[in-house]
C-alpha cells in the first residue's frame, strides 16, 4: 500500500510535464547516436548543455538535475566510445557541461523558491480581497441577486469598486461605488466605505441621511490620508444607494455622481437617470450637501442592472465605447446569472480582454410575490 502510495505521489508529480520531458531525453539520444556516426573530427558533444536548459523551461530543479546527468553521462559515453575519455579536451567538455548543468538546477530552485513565495502572497492577497468585498448574497426576500467584478490590474480580484447589501425591516439597501482610480491603491477607501455602510446601513432611517453619513466618513479619512499639498477635491467616490421594499413597487434611489441603473421591463430597457443627482461622495468645500431621492417602479419580473463606469468606458480597438445599454436589450428575457454571463463574455470581447479601469455589475430582479400557502423558490 505504501509504496502504491508513493508510486501514484510520484505519477501525480511527474504527469504535468511527462511529455515535454521525452524531448530533452530524445535530445540526448539523438546527439550521442550522430556523434557516434559522424567523423572524429566532429564533435556534437558541447550540444547536449541544450538539454537540462531546455527542460528548465518547464520542470523543477530535480528532473532538471536528472536530465542534466543523463548529458553528463552521454558525453562520458562519447569520451569512451572514440578512446579520448581521459584527454584534456574530453575531460574539460565534461566539467564544463556539469558546471552549467549546476548553475542551470541553481536558477531553476531559486525560481521555484521565489514562485511558492509569490503563490503564499496571491493566496493571501485574494484572502483579503474576498473578505473586503463579501459575495453578495443570491436571493435577499423577494429579489433574485447575482453580480460580477473585473479588476483591470493582473492579479487582483478587486480594486476600486465596490458594493454591498444587507437587510433591513422594511426591504434590502444595496450599495454599488467606483473610487476614484482603480486598483489596489484604491483597495482602502473602498474598505472605508463598505464598513461604513454596513454600519450606518441600520442607524439611519433614510436614504439622504444614509448618504449624508457615508459623505462625512468619507470626507474624514480623505483629509487624513491626503497630504496638505495636495487637492482634496481630487479624491471622491461615486455611489448608487438603493432601498428596495419588501412588499410594493416603489424603490428608492440616491444617486452621488454615479451612472444610472438601468431597468429591464419585459423587453424594454430604461436608463433611470437622476434629474438631481448628488456630488461623489468625499468632495470637499460642500458641507451640507442634498442627497435628493428619487423613486421608480420596481414590479414583479423586472431586472435591475447596476454598474460602474468601468464597463461603460470600456473601449474596443477602435476607440468606441462599449455601448451597455443597446447590448442588454439583447438579454431582456435572461435570469441575473445567465444575463452577467452574456455581459462578461461581450464585454471582454469588445476590448479584447484588457479593460482600462475596473468593473462591477449587479443584477437584481424582483420575483413574483409567493401565493397564499406557497413559498417563496
Amino acid at each position: 500500500m505504501g509504496l502504491r502510495r508513493r508510486s501514484g505521489g510520484l505519477w501525480q508529480r511527474w504527469q504535468p510535464s511527462h511529455a515535454l520531458v521525452m524531448l530533452p531525453l530524445a535530445l540526448i539520444v539523438v546527439i550521442t547516436v550522430v556523434d557516434f556516426l559522424v567523423p572524429a573530427d566532429v564533435h556534437l558533444g558541447p550540444l547536449l548543455v541544450v538539454a537540462p536548459a531546455l527542460t528548465a523551461s518547464f520542470a523543477g530543479p530535480r528532473l532538471t538535475a536528472f536530465v542534466g546527468a543523463l548529458a553528463i553521462g552521454a558525453q562520458t559515453l562519447i569520451g569512451i566510445h572514440f578512446g579520448v575519455l581521459y584527454t584534456r579536451n574530453v575531460m574539460v567538455q565534461i566539467f564544463s557541461l556539469a558546471v552549467l548543468t549546476g548553475l542551470i538546477v541553481f536558477f531553476c530552485r531559486v525560481r521555484e523558491h521565489r514562485r511558492k513565495e509569490l503563490a503564499k502572497v496571491r493566496s493571501v492577497a485574494e484572502a483579503a480581497q474576498k473578505a473586503l468585498l463579501r459575495p453578495l448574497p443570491h436571493r435577499i426576500g423577494p429579489l433574485r441577486i447575482a453580480s460580477l467584478y473585473l479588476a483591470a490590474e493582473d492579479e487582483a480580484e478587486i480594486g476600486g469598486d465596490l458594493y454591498a447589501a444587507t437587510g433591513t425591516d422594511d426591504g434590502v439597501r444595496m450599495i454599488i461605488g467606483d473610487v476614484r482610480g482603480h486598483g489596489l491603491s484604491a483597495v482602502g477607501e473602498s474598505a472605508l466605505l463598505l464598513g461604513a455602510f454596513r454600519v450606518a446601513s441600520e442607524q439611519h432611517a433614510t436614504l439622504p441621511a444614509l448618504a449624508g453619513a457615508l459623505d462625512r466618513s468619507v470626507s474624514r479619512y480623505l483629509a487624513d490620508i491626503v497630504e496638505a499639498e495636495d487637492a482634496i477635491d481630487e479624491h471622491f467616490i461615486t455611489a448608487l444607494l438603493l432601498e428596495i421594499p419588501r412588499h410594493g413597487h416603489t424603490t428608492r434611489m440616491t444617486c452621488c455622481g454615479h451612472p444610472p441603473p438601468l431597468l429591464l421591463h419585459g423587453h424594454h430597457v430604461s436608463t433611470l437617470t437622476s434629474p438631481h443627482p448628488a456630488p461623489p461622495l468625499g468632495v470637499a468645500g460642500l458641507p451640507g450637501t442634498p442627497f435628493p431621492v428619487d423613486e421608480f417602479a420596481f414590479e414583479a419580473g423586472d431586472t435591475l442592472v447596476l454598474y460602474t463606469d468601468g464597463v461603460t468606458e470600456a473601449r474596443d480597438d477602435g476607440g468606441a465605447f462599449y455601448p451597455f445599454a443597446q447590448r442588454v436589450e439583447q438579454w431582456t428575457t435572461s435570469s441575473p446569472e445567465a444575463l452577467l454571463d452574456h455581459i462578461r463574455r461581450d464585454l471582454l470581447a469588445h476590448c479584447r480582454g484588457h479593460l482600462g479601469d475596473d468593473a462591477a455589475i449587479i443584477a437584481i430582479q424582483r420575483n413574483p410575490a409567493p401565493r397564499p400557502g406557497g413559498s417563496d423558490r
